[in-house]
């Protein structure tokens, strides 16, 4: 997948909290070695690796392919990696008006740590909370 298919499906699936990233946020974005990108037909995960943390930076899966497990096969795939690189902990951001991330996140372990207040500006300018999660790996 190159850089614009990867701001394509993220724009898709990101409208406003977190915003969607462009073609060249995610060029200069991988170019970091700490930085591990993982595809599947319809969807990525990007994670960076830190030492005994790992963060997850974004998920994204194109609306049209949802629910086939493509989101879940991408959490495996980062999840095994950083096992494999002495990841013990992940943490991630998701916005509190995104259930259905969060409920994904659930079901891999990561449980809420933090609150971020109007960490997110919506496109009429309201502001939406981060929740930070973390799992143990």
């Amino acid at each position: 997948m190159n850089v614009g298919e990867l701001a394509t499906i993220h724009g898709a699936s990101f409208s406003f909290a977190p915003r969607p990233w462009s073609a060249a946020e995610f060029e200069s974005l991988l170019i970091s070695p700490n930085v591990k990108l993982f595809q599947q037909t319809g969807g990525f995960a990007i994670f960076r690796f830190a030492g005994p943390e790992a963060e997850l930076l974004t998920i994204a899966v194109d609306p049209a392919l949802r629910r086939q497990g493509i989101a879940k096969r991408l959490m495996l795939a980062g999840h095994d990696s950083a096992k494999s690189a002495g990841v013990e902990e992940v943490f991630l951001e998701v916005s509190q008006e995104n259930p259905h991330a969060k409920s994904l996140y659930e079901r891999f372990g990561y449980e809420a740590r933090a609150i971020r207040t109007n960490y997110y500006s919506g496109p009429n300018g309201q502001k939406i909370n981060s929740i930070v999660m973390r799992c143990v790996l």
